[in-house]
């Protein structure tokens, strides 16, 4: 079938996020291989018609009166794995249009680690770079080896080293300095072979404190498992029917501060705030990780709190739902609700993790 057969008009994007939001796309068009980007990138340039690139839709707010340009679906599968250099180590190379925590399970299952602590993060493999998805003491600029683009300035396809990537706290140069620029078609994963699982982050430390015995080496299949369900226990793990699903995961990054802040913010609370390291270069040493929920709360918004159908999930203050008709409108009305709050009472500005299309 030619591009124009497929092409489609007036396509309805809430179905195709978590949020179950959005009004409709003016041109919509899935691309299942990589020729299918070239031409349909090629036929919105042309017309100089805006251009969004759509993955797993778990990361996107979509306007209620929707976008108008063409939505590129980015529909690309296959996997493959290259052993690499070393006997340590495999290369996954995986396109972006593959189901993320499928492929994480299947790392798991042939016992490589470096990504089971992002288990149960829903969204395709594409999505995972432009945002360095991380959780739980592990993000994805670890183990990337590099990504394979389609560069939307000079019309070619290049790779892209990790380094090349500019990867930063839920950051990369797909999302900051080069927003717009490239589309993601492949990403390399370069994973230990038979490595210990990751097991720095203190939920997940609890986790296993709580499952198993003391002393115990957990497996990475238990750490996987256990991190699902934290995630459901905080309605981060998507399942059918149930409402606290219906979110974009987390709505807010968790703010990065100067220590010497941290006596003010614990005035500000009357509690000491709980606080992380933010990484291991020389330059972040002064600075540390404040969990967006914690400030939430402390600014009075509990977990449940609405603004007609849009809420704070009643598992996990991070993560705003839509109860079931919820508008764009209500959300970011919520949003805002939120960030003033949070301002008011610590000066700390939160800012927001998912995209916003067609504002």
């Amino acid at each position: 079938m030619s591009f124009t057969t497929r092409l489609e008009e007036h396509k309805l994007l809430a179905p195709f996020t978590t949020f179950a939001i959005g009004g409709p796309a003016r041109w919509f068009f899935q691309a299942n291989s990589e020729d299918d980007v070239v031409e349909a990138t090629a036929w919105a340039h042309h017309r100089e018609i805006p251009l969004f690139v759509l993955g797993g839709g778990s990361n996107l707010l979509v306007a209620d009166a929707g976008f108008n340009g063409l939505v590129l679906r980015v529909d690309l599968h296959g996997t493959s794995v290259d052993p690499g250099l070393s006997t340590s180590h495999k290369i996954y190379r995986a396109a972006a249009g593959e189901d993320w925590d499928s492929l994480v399970q299947r790392t798991v299952d042939q016992n490589c680690a470096g990504v089971e602590c992002l288990a149960g993060i829903p969204g395709t493999v594409g999505g995972t770079p432009v945002q360095n998805v991380g959780a739980y003491g592990q993000e994805v600029s670890s183990v990337i080896d590099r990504v394979r683009a389609f560069d939307l300035e000079d019309r070619v396809f290049v790779e892209l080293t990790a380094a090349e990537c500019a990867f930063a706290y839920r950051s990369s140069r797909f999302n900051s300095t080069d927003r717009g620029r490239f589309l993601v078609t492949r990403v390399d994963y370069r994973l230990q072979v038979d490595g210990p699982p990751s097991l720095r982050y203190p939920d997940l430390q609890r986790a296993i404190a709580e499952h198993l015995s003391p002393g115990a080496q957990p497996t990475l299949q238990q750490v996987v498992a256990l991190v699902r369900n934290i995630r459901q226990s905080k309605g981060m793990l998507l399942v059918e029917g149930d409402p606290d699903c219906r979110s974009a995961g987390s709505f807010f990054k968790n703010p990065i501060v100067a220590k010497s802040r941290l006596t003010q913010i614990a005035a500000a609370a009357a509690k000491e705030p709980p606080h992380y390291p933010v990484g291991l270069a020389p330059e972040l040493a002064a600075t540390v990780k404040i969990p967006a929920a914690w400030l939430i709360e402390q600014s009075g918004l509990p977990k449940g709190h609405a603004l007609g159908d849009a809420a704070i999930s009643s598992r996990h203050t991070l993560a705003l739902v839509n109860r079931g008709k919820a508008t764009a409108a209500e959300i970011l009305a919520l949003a805002a609700q939120i960030t003033a709050a949070v301002h008011d009472k610590f000066g700390i500005s939160l800012e927001l993790e998912p995209v916003l299309l067609g504002f």
